[in-house]
């Protein structure tokens, strides 16, 4: 699925200006991503959200419409055009940089009409427990599309092809979820909450053939329309499981080609991971959710995180194959959702944790990359500036590392708290071998195996200056400086 030594990026941030650019600077920029070793993007979601030119794109309005008809106050999305995606996507793609679209199959917000239906109010807290008897309520859930008047598609969106809302027009003030009559919270869906189905505005009913048979209908124009090489599908752990290696498998029957999947199921349960691919039969692979976790915490931690247990309950640890790693996302960075961040002087570890090492697919976060400055309301009700510090040239260096020596046999010396190590020994046609070595505390040494006796290494990092010298069996005491990274390569 993911390429020998591929990486991928994330390629958008929450906070990225809502000026319509995006498509066109990812255009200018795929070459120099290329180069320096990206060999397949994310990006964010194309088409109309309810927030128009403002919205990130998971407020999601209208799928089949890419930036082209004047809905939700704009013609373009936050991110561009039609045109300009699908030739972002070219641009790619003629690059050698494969592209995955973000997908939501969970939800419509901002619907066109209101309309009168019977439902039963739910405790938002435990999906099980009714707090009302059956009622009228009165929901946006009517979706007409009155700026795109049915091109590519006739459908216009009911109630009945929901399942539940969180808003009744008659009593604006109730906070509940209100399952609608003859419905129920589907299965094969996240425990939380009692049944994690519902998660926001109109709740997709995926057991209704109409709601079914129109997503495979959009899978299939959009695939035409826009010639992607896969999907990062959305808040997955909301949606009836199954129905993502069904929609899947039609898409790549209409394609007739192999299409990526990796999903977003963020818990820091890993048995709620496993259980996801086994019910999807390792057909999408999923963010290491925990492993983002572990980063954070011992970024907080400092030298008492025991480095050691980086990877204990991780997927990349337990089902490595299926594992696209990551340090920060979108809902991650400071400010969002499900703000837990992983501080500055830790990202260096933790990319060269998930860059230089042969399990997992890699995936670089576009603030960690070209670094951010945005303003927003946190927690506490007051406005916060954030400054995301650019990693660019440590990361460029590591995506070298990857690309000329990340190679064969890999041997990990996890046997120190603080300072850990591991080396490649290279292969025939990659040569030379690589030692890495980290510290979360003071300055540390790893006395490593890289397989090349009698040789000389330099950190390409440029934390340290002195090279070192193998000795007859290919053995050297590796150093790096406290709380930091060195990467040592072959000098010849």
């Amino acid at each position: 699925m993911a390429q020998l030594n591929g990486v991928m990026m994330q390629y958008f941030h929450w906070y990225i200006p809502p000026d319509g650019n995006l498509w066109n600077e990812l255009k200018d920029r795929v070459k120099e991503l290329a180069d320096v070793g990206v060999t397949s993007v994310w990006l964010p979601p194309a088409y109309k959200g309810t927030g128009g030119g403002y919205d990130v794109g998971y407020g999601v309005y209208d799928m089949y419409d890419l930036g082209e008809f004047d809905q939700k106050g704009s013609v373009r999305t936050k991110y561009g055009t039609k045109d300009e995606y699908v030739a972002a996507v070219k641009a790619a793609r003629d690059a050698g940089i494969r592209v995955y679209a973000d997908v939501v199959l969970n939800h419509k917000l901002g619907a066109d009409e209101a309309e009168e239906v019977e439902a039963t109010p739910y405790n938002p807290d435990n999906r099980h427990e009714a707090i009302g008897e059956m009622q009228t309520i009165k929901v946006w859930t009517h979706f007409t599309f009155p700026g795109r008047k049915g091109k590519y598609s006739d459908m216009e969106w009911h109630w009945w092809h929901f399942d539940a809302v969180d808003y009744n027009v008659y009593n604006e003030g109730e906070n509940a979820v209100y399952l609608f009559k003859d419905k129920q919270f589907d299965e094969q869906v996240d425990l939380e909450k009692g049944a994690f189905d519902y998660l926001m505005g109109c709740d997709l009913d995926m057991e209704h053939p109409e709601v079914r048979d129109e997503l495979k209908r959009w899978g299939e124009w959009f695939i035409d329309t826009t010639v992607v090489d896969g999907f990062r599908f959305d808040a997955v752990k909301h949606v009836r499981a199954g129905f993502f290696p069904e929609w899947l498998q039609h898409c790549r029957q209409h394609a007739k080609r192999d299409l990526f999947a990796v999903g977003e199921y963020w818990s820091y349960e890993i048995e709620a991971l496993h259980h996801f691919i086994e019910v999807t039969g390792g057909d999408v692979l999923l963010f290491d959710a925990p492993l983002h976790y572990n980063f954070s915490a011992a970024s907080k931690q400092g030298n008492e995180y025991d480095m050691r247990q980086i990877f204990d309950n991780t997927l990349v640890q337990q089902q490595p194959a299926l594992a696209v790693t990551l340090v920060e996302n979108h809902d991650s960075q400071p400010l969002q959702s499900l703000e837990s961040v992983v501080e500055s002087w830790f990202k260096p570890l933790a990319y060269a944790l998930i860059l230089l090492r042969s399990e997992g697919y890699p995936c670089i976060f576009y603030a960690d990359y070209y670094g951010a400055n945005y303003k927003d309301t946190g927690t506490d009700g007051n406005e916060h500036e954030i400054w995301l510090d650019s990693h660019q040239w440590l990361i460029d260096k590591f995506l070298h590392a990857r690309q000329t020596y990340a190679y064969g046999d890999q041997y990990d010396y996890f046997d120190h708290p603080n300072t850990i190590g591991w080396t490649r020994l290279g292969d025939e046609e990659h040569p030379g071998g690589m030692a890495v070595v980290l510290s979360n505390g003071e300055e540390g040494t790893k006395w490593m195996e890289v397989g090349q006796p009698n040789s000389t290494y330099i950190d390409i990092t440029e934390h340290i200056s002195e090279p070192i010298t193998t000795n007859d069996e290919g053995w050297a005491d590796f150093r790096c400086s406290a709380g930091s990274v060195s990467v040592w390569v072959s000098q010849s």
